[in-house]
């Protein structure tokens, strides 16, 4: 697997970028490979994990890699959809895509299974042959969805606009959008059928950002189920692929992506954002200054006190919650993904209906039944793991995982934890690997490699101090935050990603198109949209 990135101890500072760049997830390669191209900037991506990519990165163990974010992307297959255009643009259309197929994601409810098919008048069909009693409840969601999502353009172009612009503007831009993101999931779904089986169904997606349905604004699930409506798809290669192609848009221009190089806070002077203080002291200068930290993140470590808009931003951590944290499993093994048997889809286990009750009741005792189980086949969906690993599969089990049960060891070091610890992951590996080996029972007694992260992973590599994978919960609340956009109170600073915009991979690199094209002044969707 190709490293990308220069180590931050054999890099230089030659005084001379344009930008500077906390963060190389898709949302902070995607706004530096954009100003790269569209400006010609000198842009500096600085990473404090060993590889860049952020969740889109891979890592490997003997005989086997993993992706630790990308499980399916939708729509990027297609040529003409947005997103695989920002793709191509970021990358100069290095990357390539293997659609799942047919059928890219199954819901598993008490042993039964539904099946999430590509193309919306498909997948009507195919629900209203599960639920014949329901069709007009089932058209009623599409219906739901199609106004929900009818606004989200503006909403997310009002954030962009010049301050004056937004004042003006930004009340009529938004309206349609707030009016359904306004209300819950399950308030939505309550409206359209009393089926609890099928709202459960409609609702299995809600791990893709996090929340279950009492708790997650209805625009948020609504623009991940449509996302995936057109298909899904994988990046060919793996998901480290990603880095690996943006990488050199960003060089090109004299760009350069760091690793290794931790960043203590952004330096203020005279009001405005000059540059970042290095954990090691040493200072790099730039006239702009992005953040794809996470707003958590640059308000509690990277905004030094009093500096122009911080207050704006802690305010608004203080009315919204963190996402969600998770435990996944990694399993290696000795067998071709056709040797046992591994299709595409990804499942989505749940043991009721009841998914708010499930989770809390999860939440509030770790012996209760796992609330929801997400299962994924990686290697099944890359065509050239084969290559890279002939004779081998992989499979990733994920769950929702409270933070506070890992608190108490958040101090100790990676891989040195303790016992205690350890057998918490043992536990929960076992639990796992109890729910897969019932869905996917062919494997039962043939996995060669096990290796399970926690929240405590996440917070060491990705730098998320409670563990949290989606950013900021995608509640009714946050999307009224005015200050979740790219520009802040303090000149020169930027914000990106998916705090910006939404969760996903999608999210955060629509998030660094909102912030290129803040900072250009210029409309980028619009210009690569037209090609």
């Amino acid at each position: 697997m190709k490293k990308t990135g220069t180590p931050y101890a054999s890099w230089k500072d030659d005084g001379n970028y344009d930008v500077i760049v906390i963060g190389s997830g898709i949302g902070g390669l995607g706004v530096a490979a954009l100003l790269a191209k569209h400006a010609d900037r000198r842009v500096l991506v600085l990473e404090r994990h060993t590889k860049a990519g952020g969740f889109t990165h891979a890592f490997s163990r003997e005989d086997w890699d993993w992706d630790v974010g990308v499980h399916y992307i939708g729509q990027v297959h297609h040529e003409n959809s947005m997103i695989r255009r920002l793709c191509d643009e970021i990358s100069d259309g290095s990357l390539g895509w293997e659609p799942m197929g047919e059928v890219y994601d199954t819901v598993v409810i008490g042993g039964q299974r539904w099946e999430y098919v590509t193309g919306r008048d498909a997948w009507r069909e195919r629900m209203h042959s599960y639920f014949p009693d329901e069709a007009s409840a089932i058209d009623r969601y599409l219906e739901q969805v199609r106004e929900a999502i009818g606004g989200a353009r503006t909403f997310f172009a009002e954030k962009a606009l010049p301050g004056p612009a937004a004042l003006v503007a930004g009340p009529w831009m938004r309206r349609r959008f707030l009016r359904h993101s306004g209300r819950t999931l399950g308030e939505v779904l309550d409206g359209v059928t009393d089926n609890p089986t099928l709202k459960a169904v409609l609702a299995a997606q809600f791990g893709d950002h996090g929340l279950p349905p009492s708790q997650a604004s209805f625009v948020i699930h609504a623009m991940i189920f449509n996302h995936y409506l057109g298909g899904a798809a994988y990046p060919i290669g793996g998901a480290s692929k990603i880095a690996e192609s943006v990488a050199p848009v960003i060089e090109a221009a004299g760009g350069d992506v760091v690793v290794n190089a931790d960043v203590e806070s952004v330096l203020v002077e005279g009001g405005r954002a000059v540059g970042v203080r290095m954990a090691k002291g040493a200072e790099i200068r730039a006239p702009l200054v992005i953040s794809d930290a996470g707003v958590p993140n640059t308000v509690e470590h990277l905004l030094p006190e009093g500096a122009p808009g911080r207050e704006a931003l802690r305010a608004t951590l203080q009315r919204t919650q963190r996402s969600a944290s998770h435990v996944c499993l990694y399993l290696g093994f000795n067998a071709t993904d056709e040797e046992l048997g591994l299709g595409r889809s990804n499942l989505w286990v749940y043991n009721s209906p009841d998914q708010d009750g499930d989770l809390a009741r999860y939440l509030a005792d770790p012996e209760a039944p796992l609330p929801m189980v997400y299962i994924s086949f990686p290697s099944a969906k890359d065509p050239d793991f084969a290559n890279r690993h002939p004779g081998k599969a992989t499979v990733e089990v994920v769950s929702i995982a409270p933070y506070d049960r890992f608190q108490q060891w958040e101090d100790t070091k990676w891989m040195k934890r303790g016992e205690d610890y350890e057998a918490i992951k043992e536990e929960l590996s076992s639990r796992l690997i109890e729910v897969l080996e019932r869905e996917v029972p062919q494997i039962a007694g043939k996995i060669a490699y096990s290796e399970l992260s926690t929240p405590l992973s996440t917070r060491h590599f990705g730098g998320y101090d409670k563990g949290e994978i989606y950013g900021l919960d995608h509640t009714p609340a946050r999307f009224r935050e005015r200050a979740l956009r790219p520009r802040t109170g303090l000149k020169g600073f930027y914000l990106t990603g998916q705090d910006v915009c939404t969760a996903g991979i999608a999210g955060a690199l629509f998030g660094a198109v909102l912030s290129a094209s803040a900072i250009l002044k210029r409309n980028l969707l619009s210009e690569i949209s037209r090609g």
